[in-house]
């Protein structure tokens, strides 16, 4: 008989029989179930991301469709209501000419001619322009001969960088229409809108000058 102390450690412990192995059918069923769930899901998800989509179409800014002779040529366009002159003219027809300087109205590079009048095209509504008639400054020259304020900033090397020019030569040309070109410091008075940031001003006064004394 042996000797030896009985062994404290604990019994192994007893399978658990009262959950049984889930059998084939129970899988298929689960999987079923979940599956299901993940397509209603994808369902249900698809079917908000449409509403959203909708929902953003029927929130989109309104547009209206707006005429208006530009250069001489009838234009008919749909545009934001909320876009300027400006960029009508440059994103919609092509016209570049007519420069984005602060599109703040400070600086006068967007200056064009509406019924005749000096305007900053970057603070005008193109919806409200039914019916105008707007100039360009690839309006100005007639075919190669250059309108005679072009002429003249060439002869009086009234420009560096140009970027400012197409706005200067515009506001130029509706000083003189106005008829405020009576001496330099009216020129300059009536042009101050328009900023050079290359300091061509005394050659610019001079152009308007010269063209102006031709037309008398």
């Amino acid at each position: 008989m042996s000797t030896e102390p009985a062994s404290t450690a604990p019994p192994p412990a007893e399978a658990d029989l009262s959950s049984p192995a889930p059998t084939r059918r129970t899988f298929i069923a689960t999987t079923t179930v979940v599956g299901g769930a993940v397509v209603a899901g994808g369902v249900i998800g698809g079917s908000v991301l449409v509403d959203s989509e909708n929902a953003a179409a029927a929130q989109a800014p309104p547009a209206s469709r707006v005429s208006l002779t530009v250069n001489g040529t009838r234009r008919t366009v749909t545009v934001d209501n909320r876009t300027s002159l400006l960029d009508l003219l440059r994103e919609h027809l092509d016209l570049t000419g007519s420069k984005k300087g602060c599109n703040a109205g400070a600086c006068g590079a967007c200056t064009v001619l509406v019924d005749g009048r000096r305007v900053n095209s970057c603070l005008t509504l193109a919806v409200r322009l039914e019916g105008a008639e707007v100039t360009t400054i690839e309006g100005l020259a007639k075919g190669d001969e250059l309108h005679p304020l072009q002429q003249a900033f060439i002869e009086q090397d009234a420009f560096q960088c140009g970027y400012c020019t197409p706005g200067q030569i515009l506001s130029g040309v509706g000083c003189i229409q106005e008829g405020h070109t009576g001496s330099p410091e009216e020129i300059r008075e009536w042009m101050s809108g328009n900023i050079c940031r290359c300091g061509c001003y005394v050659k610019i006064v001079r152009a308007v000058e010269q063209t102006a004394a031709g037309r008398k």
